[in-house]
């Protein structure tokens, strides 16, 4: 552990006007705070705010932010209020401590919603100053540098959010060290197993070839310098991580990487970086398509490098790193080498817009788990690069579509996007981007956001966005819902309804208004009996203990409006959210029930569904629907199990029955197959039970199919 005037000098080596006096008050007052408290490894639990402190002047940052360090876990684990620190060490330490302490005063649900509320304080936090970001990574470091004191599952939900979240976030802000550091850490507690096989591997190689890295540096050093390049050429190992994901990704074996090693060169100036670049290829076969030029195009963090792939000295395939000395700087220390965090200058996180992206999900996520869920879309993605009409970089993660594109742009160009133009031709909106495409957005005042965009966009912004609008648009139908719901509930125990009594137990379910509340039983977050019990407390659920009962709601009148479509489902309000369950493809004709489920509306079920018997002790959630008067021209999934002969003709005289039926196969899949027979799965629009039933029969008595059955 530093002491006192270790630290102190270690912050005056590179910031000669900082504040002694307030650093020795601040070691001072963390030690007594943290006063008889332990870790879990045994030693005083001021000897991590100080080992943190002692991290941030390895990046070099400002007396306020190396302060901060030390008080960080103070207001969290002590008496010690946020007043407190703003009087003795000013409002920018206040601040930062106040960004880093955790919401412990917050009842949470689960582990998962307190790591994402946290996320998000974070998020805010270091959007206002992004020191706070900083900070919380050299406190993550200390905590995983000392994880192995903890109990296993403890290590095992921190290495996970280490690996899923502040990883990612270093590599953002351009931290490379923190970063790669986090991962070996995160890695090796994770998948303890591949970590020890790919570490004796690399230790393997190395004493098998331990000369060959010095060879290779040499041997770059005398191209450069017959050439008049002067640089400094340095070498490594790729870390276990970065091996054990690039296995992953290509599904090899480590026999099968040939480039684990990495050498960088760098040079005085962008010029010489080109010049190196082509001494290179001049000298050595490259490698076709491993070539990377990201000076032209930095990464969004402001990595700056030019990569290339050859097979170099001592016929070895290698990965060469060429950049400047300010480059390497930056690409080592990233955020934390920028003057402002030197001079002790308060730095706006908006001022990044990979922040402001991450604050425009947060404003659109309906709770911090899709929130969290989001920011790992966004964050944990490799990239391409597109432009738009003008010339401007866009950075997408890999698989990105039209619509992500739109919605980095701008959220208004997301929601209005009709179509786009890619390198000059109109595309589907699900066209998958390519590095250098040229896109240009489509957009029309009339368009809204589509459900379908759902399956197919990749970005974390703009799955929030479409998530957000359909929310919108679904809230007052859930609202009519949920009034029905309880109204039915309460009267069906004989108990009074009225809005006076629930405005007193709002605070109970977190809803600000009685809509709110109406709202959240209209979407299944809130169920109808734990409303009835925070009005009723003494009340009790004889109901449950009784045969499911389906709640009816009332079928409400008709539109006499010609251009209204006639309903579909009785016993549904008007305009309902409501969609078809997956799991068994009910048809007009089946015996069907509704389902309140969560954020989706009304899941319509036929009644002898199997996945209804989760929802046996819910009875608040199911509604007594029916079929009412259809549309003729309207069509529905139909899905048919059948065991077909495997000889030649089997498929054309099932499609003969299907043309005979006036039916379409909208789909189908081979799910098994031996010699003698195969098995398919065939979806058919169909009208109704009826006409599949009459398929079903006339595929029994054809001679090429053994069974055939409805399938769920």
């Amino acid at each position: 552990m530093l002491r006192q005037y270790e630290l102190v000098e270690l912050v005056k080596s590179y910031d000669p006007d900082a504040d002694e006096d307030a650093l020795n008050r601040a070691y001072v007052f963390a030690m007594k705070k943290h006063g008889a408290q332990l870790r879990a490894s045994g030693d005083p639990y001021y000897s991590h705010p100080v080992e943190v402190a002692g991290i941030l002047t390895k990046f070099k940052l400002d007396c306020n932010s190396v302060i901060a360090g030390l008080l960080h876990d103070t207001v969290e684990d002590t008496d010690t209020t946020i007043e407190e620190v703003r009087s003795l060490f000013g409002d920018q330490v206040a601040a930062l401590v106040d960004g880093l302490t955790k919401l412990a005063m917050i009842e949470q649900k689960s582990v998962y919603t307190k790591q994402a509320e946290n996320f998000r304080k974070l998020l805010l936090a270091m959007s206002e100053d992004i020191r706070v970001l900083l900070i919380k990574l050299a406190d993550r470091l200390h905590n995983m540098r000392t994880l192995h004191f903890l109990k296993p599952e403890k290590r095992t939900r921190i290495a996970r959010e280490t690996l899923d979240i502040y990883a990612p976030l270093a590599e953002r802000i351009g931290m490379q060290e923190v970063k790669s550091e986090l991962e070996e850490l995160a890695f090796s507690e994770l998948y303890k197993d591949a970590h020890d096989s790919i570490v004796a591997r690399l230790n393997f190689l190395r004493e098998k070839g331990s000369d060959i890295v010095p060879k290779i540096i040499e041997t770059l050093k005398k191209d450069m310098e017959e050439n008049g390049v002067k640089c400094v050429v340095t070498g490594r190992e790729k870390t276990p991580y970065s091996i054990w994901r690039k296995m992953q990704q290509k599904n090899a074996s480590f026999e099968q990487l040939s480039d684990i090693m990495a050498f960088r060169i760098c040079v005085e100036d962008i010029a010489t970086c080109y010049q190196a670049l082509g001494i290179v290829h001049s000298k050595y076969h490259m490698v076709p398509r491993r070539f990377k030029d990201y000076i032209s195009t930095p990464k969004p963090n402001g990595y700056r490098s030019l990569h290339t792939g050859v097979i170099g000295p001592e016929n070895t395939r290698i990965e060469i790193q060429i950049r400047t000395y300010e480059m390497h700087e930056i690409a080592e220390k990233g955020v934390a080498a920028h003057w402002a965090y030197k001079q002790g200058q308060k730095a706006e996180g908006k001022n990044f817009r990979w922040i402001r992206e991450l604050l425009e999900i947060l404003d659109q996520a309906s709770n911090p788990e899709e929130f969290l869920e989001n920011t790992k879309l966004e964050m944990y993605n490799d990239q391409v690069f597109c432009f738009t009409p003008k010339g401007d970089l866009i950075g997408l993660p890999i698989n990105s579509t039209p619509v992500d594109f739109a919605y980095a742009v701008h959220s208004s160009v997301g929601d209005t996007c009709v179509g786009a133009k890619i390198n000059g031709e109109i595309r589907p909106l699900r066209t998958v981007l390519q590095n250098g495409d040229q896109v240009e957005v489509l957009t029309s005042k009339a368009q809204h956001p589509s459900t379908e965009w759902e399956r197919f966009v990749v970005t974390g912004k703009a799955k929030a966005a479409i998530r957000r609008y359909v929310r919108a648009n679904k809230r007052d139908q859930f609202i009519v819902l949920g009034q029905e719901i309880l109204e039915k509930l309460f009267k069906g125990e004989n108990l009074e309804f009225s809005e006076k009594n629930l405005v007193n137990v709002l605070p109970n379910f977190d809803a600000e208004s009685i809509s709110d509340l109406y709202a959240k039983v209209g979407e299944g977050l809130v169920t109808g009996w734990d409303v009835m019990k925070a009005v009723y407390p003494a009340y009790k659920q004889s109901k449950l203990e009784k045969v499911v009962q389906a709640i009816k709601v009332p079928t409400f009148k008709k539109s006499k409006k010609k251009d209204q479509n006639p309903l579909q489902i009785e016993g549904l309000i008007p305009g309902m959210a409501m969609h078809f369950a997956g799991c068994c493809h009910p048809l007009p004709g089946d015996r069907i029930v509704g389902i309140v489920t969560t954020g989706k509306g009304v899941a319509v079920h036929t009644i002898d569904c199997k996945v209804l018997e989760k929802y046996s002790k819910e009875p608040e959630r199911w509604l007594d629907i029916s079929w009412g008067k259809m549309d003729e021209a309207e069509t529905y999934i139909g899905r048919l199990k059948i065991m077909l002969s495997n000889e030649p003709g089997s498929l054309g005289e099932i499609s003969n029955i299907m043309a005979r039926h006036n039916t379409n196969i909208s789909n189908l899949n081979i799910v098994y197959r031996t010699v003698s027979y195969f098995e398919i799965m065939l979806d058919l629009d169909v009208k109704n039970v009826q006409q599949l039933d009459e398929i079903i029969a006339s595929l029994k008595s054809c001679k090429a199919v053994s069974y055939v059955a409805r399938a769920n």
